[in-house]
């Protein structure tokens, strides 16, 4: 039990905004001053955010690691988020120099296939969070082989303007297909569908699929990669209120052989799960 806390004291701490700028209309990349424990972050692992001295909202908010750099000595952290309640426009409301409380990082992050060596992703909205990190961290880590270094990226949002994140992406990816639900950029329709016309482009059997946006999309892509048998990593979104196992709140259904009912946290056994385990 000590350890336990001990741990857990340790990876509270304080962060200092350096930035806080709006990338389209209610989303956010913030970028925080953070301690060194995030120099072992993991792309996939998320972090719970409270805005320190104030009593509202009680409950942070979790999030996922947009990006990670050394800067000078000191390491940065981006969230990048959406504002869609009282909480997350606060955030939105706060500049350089202020303070969060921020618990991190947390959670189980991507597991990093080394016997494929094409990386597929598929993001949907705020979805490319962590997907921006794994692309940064696949193309910049001596623990990901040389060879590992093909990444293809397909990339949805409902119209161009909310594309957030695509330039650092083509910068990084060897291909980048968007799509948009109005048609103004890139394919006309869901990303799921786009990736799916594009997969004689893929040797599936030399490749991982990495995922996360929208429940809807991500199940879609679950009953997708089923046909090609690709490994299919998902990152998924849930409420939480504590973000380390202890309040079950975040608990979603897995599938098991003999038909019995079992639940993980995506705070604790999560947020990346292999896709096949979910009951969708």
């Amino acid at each position: 039990m000590c350890d336990s806390v001990t741990e857990l004291n340790r990876m509270v701490m304080t962060g200092v905004i350096h930035s806080n700028d709006a990338a389209a209309e209610d989303f956010f990349v913030m970028s925080v001053a953070v301690s060194d424990a995030f120099q072992a972050a993991m792309p996939g692992q998320f972090v719970m955010v409270r805005i320190k001295g104030r009593d509202f909202p009680f409950l942070p908010r979790p999030f996922s690691i947009f990006s990670v750099a050394h800067e000078g000595g000191t390491t940065i952290i981006e969230i990048f988020y959406q504002v869609v309640g009282k909480g997350t426009k606060l955030l939105s409301r706060l500049g350089r120099g202020d303070e969060l409380t921020i618990l991190g990082p947390l959670g189980k992050g991507f597991d990093i296939r080394q016997d494929r060596h094409t990386i597929v992703l598929i993001a949907g909205g705020v979805g490319i969070a962590p997907l921006n990190f794994l692309a940064e961290y696949c193309k910049g880590s001596d623990d990901v082989p040389e060879k590992q270094t093909r990444i293809i990226c397909f990339m949805g949002a409902r119209t161009a303007d909310y594309l957030i994140g695509r330039e650092r992406l083509d910068k990084i990816c060897d291909t980048l297909l968007v799509s948009t639900d109005d048609g103004s950029e890139g394919y006309c329709g869901t990303v799921t569908d786009c990736f799916e016309n594009h997969i004689g482009s893929v040797n599936v059997e030399d490749s991982t699929l990495y995922c996360c946006g929208p429940y809807l999309m991500m199940q879609s892509v679950a009953r997708k990669v089923r046909k090609y048998s690709m490994p299919c990593q998902v990152s998924m979104e849930a409420r939480m209120a504590c973000g380390i196992g202890a309040c079950l709140g975040c608990s979603v259904k897995m599938k098991t052989d003999d038909e019995t009912v079992r639940y993980l946290r995506v705070c604790k056994d999560g947020p990346v799960f292999d896709v096949a385990m979910i009951d969708w």
